[in-house]
């Protein structure tokens, strides 16, 4: 009996422990487990990969910098498609203030070309607060100091010229030489109704005493005509239709790449626009919207931008564009005041043009 007491005690033991050596086992099994899932999902996050859904971008960009855009993101983000509405500045305000009256605007990041549109997109709500991780890169000046949209690019508006029938000799190197009679009816630009960045241009040329109302007056008295929109006016200039024009510098220098003969300057007192982003309020699709605001401001993001003749507001992303010479010809302009007289002065400025 004690031996059959002692046998059974043995297994017992040997079961016992068998018992604890399992659940040793499992539990670091587990741990493993849990430890390669983290390190799958951190992969995932890596590669973007865990990131789903679509995001909407509105936008007044040329279509091929979008495509560049949607490229890139999508190939950084594959589960996510980036779908995007473009047009004509003023084309795209409109809708978003057509959305925004009937309840809702349906895009996740607003990116147009007039910075001024971004104080009204504030104060009526249409954006939300954010401060992208990214934006550490970025200096101060080009950042809403509430936190409601961030510069991505700056679009300088300059004097274009056909190569073709002028020579860099020839071609004006300051506003005041647009007036003179030997471009009597060969000056172009595009309609500050339709287009931002020249909306920006007029407001800011109407505000500044060394311009005002009088320039602008005597630039149309010249013959400059209005083209319905940036592609038309740029494609009309290279085409030989005109001589000069009001013209933005990453159109010209994307027609000049593909063989066009235009060129483009900056003269004294051009006109630097920061060309902001802004998330939307309540927006469908925030998470993502939050993505691409990070990604178009990021390195990557930006690179793609100068790739496509865009000038970046980072310091750590190489460009041929000296943003601190551009700086120093750069007009000085005050927000505030443009925002005021713009409806005043596109008023003014269609009734010299009988529109």
């Amino acid at each position: 009996m004690m031996a059959a007491a002692q046998t059974v005690t043995a297994a017992t033991g040997c079961a016992g422990g068998n018992s604890s050596g399992t659940a040793e086992s499992t539990a670091a099994a587990a741990s493993e487990s849990k430890a390669d899932e983290e390190e799958a999902a951190d992969a995932a996050q890596a590669d973007g990969s865990s990131y789903s859904g679509t995001v909407m971008l509105y936008s007044s960009m040329q279509e091929d910098q979008l495509i560049a855009v949607k490229e890139a993101f999508e190939k950084k983000y594959p589960n996510v498609k980036m779908e995007y509405y473009f047009a004509g500045t003023g084309k795209v305000v409109t809708k978003i203030s057509t959305e925004a009256k009937a309840g809702h605007v349906d895009a996740d990041v607003i990116w147009v070309g007039d910075a001024s549109d971004y104080v009204s997109f504030k104060n009526e709500g249409i954006l939300q607060q954010y401060t992208s991780p990214e934006a550490e890169a970025i200096d101060e000046s080009y950042i809403d100091p509430d936190g409601y949209y961030t510069a991505a690019r700056l679009v300088g508006i300059g004097i274009g010229y056909n190569t073709t029938a002028v020579t860099p000799e020839e071609a004006p190197q300051k506003w005041e030489d647009l007036l003179d009679e030997k471009w009597n009816d060969q000056i172009v630009m595009s309609d500050p109704g339709t287009a931002g960045t020249t909306a920006y241009w007029m407001n800011a040329m109407m505000c500044n005493d060394g311009y005002g109302a009088e320039f602008m007056q005597k630039l149309h008295d010249n013959g400059c005509y209005l083209e319905s929109g940036t592609t038309a006016t740029h494609n009309q200039l290279a085409a030989g239709a005109y001589k000069v024009g009001v013209c933005v510098d990453y159109v010209t220098a994307s027609l000049a790449a593909e063989g066009s003969p235009i060129a483009f300057l900056y003269p004294e007192n051009a006109v630097v626009i920061p060309s902001p982003i802004g998330l939307v309020a309540d927006c469908a699709n925030e998470e993502n919207g939050k993505l691409l605001y990070d990604f178009l401001l990021s390195k990557e993001g930006q690179e793609v931008l100068v790739a496509n003749n865009l000038i970046s507001v980072r310091d750590d992303v190489e460009q041929t564009t000296d943003v601190g010479e551009l700086a120093e010809k750069a007009m000085e302009t005050d927000m505030s005041e443009l925002v005021e007289n713009s409806e005043k002065n596109l008023g003014d400025f269609n009734k010299m043009y009988g529109l």
